[in-house]
């Protein structure tokens, strides 16, 4: 395959997840508001949470290798931004491998200041992607953070896609967090 097949594939799953961060934020909005909404809320967290760990796990684990297939097979290089945005995103799928064997429910606590951290720096690289001619952080003359290595569906580059990812990965935890403080029914 050719990287503007794999192009394709990293957007398509960068949209999906795309889908299911809208849809998890909406379903947890609308549950603020109305007591029908809190009640499919807590179904839905209820099914999700049954995977979120192994699902979290598989999305750390395709935006590492994602990554890894740009710079490696693909040679495209990575900028510092992108460096820094792959120091939060490669411990995840380890640590996510490991809350998952383990069934640590609370991996959130350590997951998502790292999460974050990831996120904030993929939307700065991603502003900086669409507003080149600001002044402020500056990346190699050689390599600058500004180069749109690939631009899908005209919104998803690479840092996006790494955004996709780390929102993700966010809710899935935090997801499974919360099934972990759910009272016992009974």
């Amino acid at each position: 395959m050719n990287v503007d097949t794999f192009n394709l594939l990293f957007a398509l799953l960068t949209v999906v997840a795309n889908v299911a961060v809208v849809a998890l934020t909406v379903v947890a909005v609308a549950a603020r508001t109305s007591e029908r909404a809190a009640a499919f809320r807590d179904e839905v967290w209820d099914r999700v949470s049954e995977v979120a760990l192994p699902m979290a796990f598989a999305v750390g684990l395709t935006a590492t290798l994602g990554s890894l297939y740009y710079s490696e097979i693909a040679h495209f290089t990575p900028c510092e931004l992108c460096w820094y945005q792959r120091i939060a995103m490669y411990p995840l799928p380890v640590i996510l491998a490991a809350a998952w064997r383990r069934g640590d429910t609370h991996v959130r606590r350590y997951v998502l200041p790292v999460v974050a951290i990831g996120a904030a720096i993929a939307i700065y690289h991603y502003q900086l992607e669409r507003f080149p001619n600001q002044g402020g952080f500056s990346c190699d003359v050689a390599n600058p953070c500004t180069v749109v290595w690939t631009w899908m569906f005209h919104y998803i580059s690479i840092p996006f896609m790494a955004l996709s990812g780390f929102a993700l990965i966010g809710w899935l935890v935090w997801i499974a967090g919360q099934r972990s403080e759910a009272p016992a029914r009974g």
